[in-house]
């Protein structure tokens, strides 16, 4: 991972067609619950195919400080965890990493399952896009056992005077997360729980995998439910992560807007299929062999079609890979409508590509883009993971030269994602950072 994030944005000159061949990395969203697994268990953990970005990183440090070795080789790309004592989550010195990463959240989980009559930490904070609210996993933890208040500063308090208890849990919306903390919080509880409507991402899976490899007995991940039967302890055990589909298609749609190809290699072409088959739909050939997928645009990119785009849990479209479908879409002759039906205000980049010459109006959670829209080069700033990959995205495309800032972002949840894009041929390096002027311009 790059250091000087900081005081570094990147330098792009578009109209370079990317092709090449790149390597997938480990999953992001399934690395910090693979992570938080290893805590349930008093001997080693290894997980693998860790991809190397600031979350893994600030992960981490969270599991030292509740009393764990957690170490990151990025020659092999894995992580050992080994658990001593863990005895209380310490609030104050947690604040600063919990708010900056909703996924440290899964900690309480994992603590509780553990057996902590004790757990307090700050609400997690993460990128900006919307509500995002905590009920489902708190009332899943009051449901198994536990105690759950806020005190007066809005800090969560969480309690288990005895080993939790199976129940059946029935969420409200398949969340991903709510899903992921309440399998950890209940493979060691006492009896049977059962989990309806629970989230069906690969990541799920994967964490469902290591769950078992350590000795807990889960039946039905990657359906809507999940039955997990408690057991008295775990072991350590080995996950290797599966591919980020999200870095995949990312990188998919940057070769697809530069009118270039790209081979991706190390990905699951059937978990990505809701990406894809939208993709396709816009004109763009896509070519699933074994684990690779190669991605070639049209002859002419002036020939992408105008498409509409809900996002939705899986198999759907993803939410993640909204905001770069909004950069490829304004190259789409046609209008194109992406309805945001995951987190209501994801549309922060939408503004931002205004500047670059895109023709994209907001309407609440829905985008209209029309185009194709001639993108001129512009100095940029984002303000989520998300938003700057778009960014370098719509940069690929635009004409001349562009500076995205915001790249701390970036590097939240992107493993070397300048130096994938260079590999693939763009123009793409690094210079210091210049402030941008706050816009405070609405989308209309």
């Amino acid at each position: 991972m790059n250091s000087g994030t900081d005081d570094a944005a990147l330098r792009i000159v578009g109209g370079r067609r990317l092709s090449g061949e790149i390597e997938i990395a480990g999953a992001k969203n399934a690395a910090m619950p693979c992570l938080a697994a290893a805590l349930l268990a008093d001997e080693a953990s290894i997980i693998e195919r860790v991809p190397d970005i600031k979350d893994v990183s600030g992960f981490c440090e969270l599991l030292r400080r509740v009393g764990a070795s957690a170490e990151h080789d990025r020659e092999t790309a894995s992580v050992e965890v080994a658990v001593g004592s863990v005895d209380r989550l310490d609030e104050v010195a947690l604040d600063d990493l919990v708010q900056t990463q909703r996924a440290s959240f899964l900690l309480v989980g994992a603590l509780l399952g553990r057996g902590l009559s004790r757990v307090e930490c700050a609400r997690p904070g993460g990128d900006n896009i919307g509500e995002r609210s905590l009920d489902i996993h708190l009332n899943g933890f009051r449901k198994l056992g536990a105690t759950v208040h806020e005190d007066a500063n809005g800090r969560i308090i969480a309690e288990a005077k005895r080993r939790l208890r199976g129940a059946p849990l029935f969420l409200d919306f398949p969340t991903v997360l709510g899903t992921e903390n309440l399998m950890l919080a209940a493979v060691l509880a006492e009896g049977r729980t059962e989990i309806v409507q629970a989230a069906r991402e690969p990541e799920v899976v994967c964490l469902a995998e290591l769950l078992c490899d350590m000795g807990a007995c889960i039946s039905g991940a990657g359906t809507d439910t999940i039955v997990i039967d408690g057991v008295e302890r775990l072991h350590g055990g080995r996950q290797r992560l599966i591919p980020d589909r999200i870095e995949a298609g990312t990188l998919a749609i940057a070769a697809a807007i530069s009118g270039g190809s790209a081979t991706l290699r190390g990905v699951d072409p059937e978990a990505m299929v809701g990406v894809c088959e939208k993709l396709k739909e816009t004109g763009i050939s896509i070519e699933p062999q074994g684990d690779s997928l190669t991605v070639r645009a049209p002859q002419s990119p002036a020939t992408l079609k105008a498409v509409n785009v809900q996002t939705m849990p899986y198999p759907g479209f993803p939410t993640d890979l909204q905001a770069p479908m909004t950069a490829l879409l304004t190259q789409a002759k046609g209008v194109s409508v992406i309805h945001e039906r995951v987190f209501e205000d994801r549309a922060e980049h939408a503004s931002t590509l205004l500047d670059l010459g895109a023709n994209v109006v907001s309407e609440g959670s829905t985008l209209k883009i029309s185009g194709p829209s001639r993108l001129r080069g512009a100095a940029v700033q984002g303000g989520d993971i998300r938003a700057v990959a778009a960014l370098v995205v719509a940069a690929l495309a635009a004409e001349g030269e562009s500076r995205v800032s915001g790249i701390g972002h970036l590097e939240r949840g992107y493993d070397g994602f300048e130096r994938k894009l260079a590999a693939l041929g763009a123009e793409i390096t690094r210079e210091p950072y210049r402030r941008l002027p706050i816009r405070r311009r609405r989308v209309n």
